[in-house]
Parts: structure tokens; C-alpha cells; sequence
């Protein structure tokens, strides 16, 4: 089963990372990465470019509205990703239980990830989107 680990932080948890040495930060996720990796579970993981970057499409208007980030209200910044290919959602919230980046402020939300197959296969655009993955070398 596939699960993603979302790694989230409060604004004042992402402010205090810019006080830690970046190569250290770097070794330290290097070898967490490594120890999935060497466990055969990890499928792909990334980080994400800051806020500020960012944009929100709300489609509460019509027509939906654009927002540059920063945003107000933020409360938790969702900064990368991991998913990982495991048994279960106990061994993701192991797995997520040994993440480097650790502390107040910091959280990891674990979600499994849907696989195509659990869709309707006598639909049109399942048949299109299975057709595109096998094409792909996704599935």
C-alpha cells in the first residue's frame, strides 16, 4: 500500500530551520532518506518551494480568485512529502516516527494514497487514465 507522509510546520517551527546549519539539516535528512531507501519503501519525496512563492486558487468566486502567498491565516505550512510503499499504516507511522525533522511545531500527516484500481474499471476516463499509466510506466 502506498502512504504519503506530509510534513507540515507552523510558521515559527519553518523560521527556526533557517537557524540550523543547512549541510548538517542536509546529512541529517540524507541518512533518513537512505534508511528508506535501504528498506525498499520509498517511492519518491520532495520538498517545497517557501510560501511566498505560492500562489491559492479559491473557487468559492466565480470566477475563482488568486492569491499570492504569504497567506494570512496559516497556521500549518505543508513543506514536502514522502511516499512510501508499506504493508500498512502502521509501519508509515513508524517510519514517520523516525523523521529527522522533529520538534514544536512540526507534524507529519500520514495518508494513504487511492490506487486506480479501486475505481470503477468499466468507466471511460478510468480506462483513459489506466491506458496514460500503463503508457507511462506507472503501473
Amino acid at each position: 500500500m502506498k502512504y504519503m507522509l506530509i510534513m507540515r510546520a507552523t510558521d515559527e517551527a519553518f523560521a527556526g530551520m533557517g537557524e540550523i546549519d543547512f549541510t548538517e539539516m542536509i546529512a541529517t535528512v540524507g541518512r533518513y532518506n537512505q534508511e528508506l531507501i535501504r528498506a525498499g519503501v520509498l517511492l519518491a519525496a520532495e520538498g517545497l518551494d517557501d510560501a511566498e512563492e505560492g500562489v491559492v486558487v479559491d473557487y468559492s468566486a466565480e470566477p475563482p480568485v488568486v492569491t499570492d502567498g504569504p497567506y494570512g491565516e496559516t497556521k500549518e505550512l505543508f513543506g514536502g512529502f514522502y511516499i512510501l510503499n508499506v504493508a500498512s499504516k502502521e509501519e508509515a507511522v513508524e517510519w514517520a516516527k523516525r523523521s529527522p525533522m522533529t520538534g514544536p511545531g512540526f507534524k507529519t500527516e500520514i495518508r494513504r494514497v487511492t490506487t486506480i484500481d479501486e475505481f470503477p474499471q468499466d468507466n471511460e476516463w478510468i480506462q483513459k487514465e489506466r491506458a496514460w499509466r500503463e503508457a507511462t510506466g506507472q503501473l
